[in-house]
């Protein structure tokens, strides 16, 4: 695929490269009515509901997107819904952010959802966030103090026990600069996704334009995309061509990771793509059935998980059936243990790949990573052994294991299976 220099993009008129601000993207969490939508306008200017019954209702339904300038970043923002009933989509939202903003309400406190967004997360493996109290036009310093101490409570066992925490007012417009010059701090400690060889962009939206035809948006995951560039549409392994990429409404030749991006598609019809699908470089992941992974049972939960408990896994954009097979029969809230997952419908899963699991009641109950995405059919004998080789943060170790289990591995399968590059 085509590339250009770090920090740099390619013009789609001029074909020019040119220096740009470094992308990133921020994701929203906290509970419903918190003020996250009222935020976003406040950063951006844009109004992220943009749904009829979202306007009608005030509440967002679905996933809003939006985008501000502050150098040397571009932030690019993915609105959440807080309604437990749409915990699906803030999953999809959460899951290829660099940085998340932990919204909790001055007038109103931690509430359900809080705790609910806090924990998915967690278990997505974010690294950096903010957490920002809103309304504090609506409460006195004593006030916004104790708001503060009990947000520091809630986060003081996650990825956010040391984040700043900044207070705003979506009336005012007080600390919304305050809050802009503390991204800027928080983004510069994160790590570059964008040197990444293989490209990938799980779909969270799919539609037409006259003329156009079919364009997909998401959130660039890894590697890059051009125009012109031939990818693979997953899990149905079709491969389709590129007609053009916008960034933010824009035309460019090419999208990055830590970038939005419309991606206008040759020769597939809009009914053939849904929300759930993935562009990818060709040839680089195999859709599964079954993978292998360490999964966590969250302390909070009344019950523990059980052996051949069907729950719904939560992977990027999309979600299917999965049911657990454990070593033991109970996994207790707060324990952490290897499982063989067996999947419904076919995914692509790749290694350290963060996931969640939901129950039938939907409750987040947990969630893990993966450390064999193509475990292949036959069983397992030691599955602690496997999977302690497979998940090992040292890849000497994993390409070690991966051969005493299949001497003869291709090169792509390696890929998808250990993390690393066919080199």
């Amino acid at each position: 695929m085509k590339t250009s220099p770090p920090g740099s993009a390619v013009n789609a008129e001029s074909g020019e490269t040119k220096s740009v601000l470094r992308p990133l993207l921020i994701g929203t969490a906290g509970h419903i009515d918190h003020g996250k939508t009222t935020l976003v306008y406040r950063l951006t200017g844009t109004n992220t509901d943009r749904l009829p019954e979202e306007k009608a209702r005030g509440i967002s339904i679905d996933l809003g997107f939006a985008h501000f300038d502050v150098a040397p970043f571009r932030f690019g923002i993915v609105d959440v819904p807080g309604h437990e009933r749409f915990v699906r989509q803030m999953v999809a939202g959460a899951a290829n952010i660099d940085i998340a903003i932990l919204v909790v309400a001055g007038d109103d406190g931690v509430m359900p959802q809080t705790r609910e967004h806090l924990d998915i997360l967690q278990l997505l493996g974010i690294q950096h966030g903010i957490i920002v109290i809103t309304r504090c036009d609506l409460i006195d310093s004593e006030m916004r103090e104790l708001v503060a101490e009990e947000v520091r409570e809630l986060a003081s066992p996650t990825f956010l026990k040391s984040a700043p925490i900044v207070s705003v007012s979506g009336l005012t417009g007080e600390g919304i600069e305050e809050l802009k010059q503390t991204l800027c701090q928080v983004a510069a400690e994160v790590p570059d996704r964008s040197l990444l060889p293989v490209f990938r962009l799980p779909i969270d939206r799919v539609f037409t334009l006259a003329g156009r035809g079919t364009i997909v948006t998401g959130s660039v995951l890894s590697g890059s995309v051009a125009t012109g560039d031939e990818v693979e549409l997953l899990p149905e392994q079709r491969r389709v061509r590129v007609r053009g990429v916008q960034h933010h409404g824009q035309n460019v030749m090419q999208a990055e990771a830590h970038r939005r991006a419309a991606i206008n598609l040759a020769g597939v019809a809009v009914s053939e793509i849904h929300r759930g699908c993935e562009l990818a470089t060709p040839g680089v992941f195999m859709p599964a059935t079954r993978v292998l992974a360490e999964i966590e049972c969250l302390a909070i939960v009344k019950r523990p998980l059980r052996h051949r408990q069907i729950l719904t896994l939560h992977a990027g954009t999309t979600s299917v059936s999965v049911r657990l097979r454990l070593t033991e029969s109970l996994l207790l809230p707060g324990d952490k243990a290897y499982a063989d997952l067996r999947l419904k419908n076919p995914l692509v899963l790749s290694w350290g790949q963060r996931f969640i699991l939901r129950s039938s009641a939907s409750e987040t109950v947990g969630g893990g990573r993966v450390v064999d995405g193509l475990p292949g059919n036959r069983r397992v004998r030691d599955l602690q052994h496997r999977c302690a080789g497979a998940g090992t943060s040292q890849p000497e170790i994993r390409i070690a294991s991966l051969l005493e289990q299949q001497p003869s591995i291709s090169g792509s399968d390696a890929v998808q299976r250990l993390g690393l590059s066919s080199a």
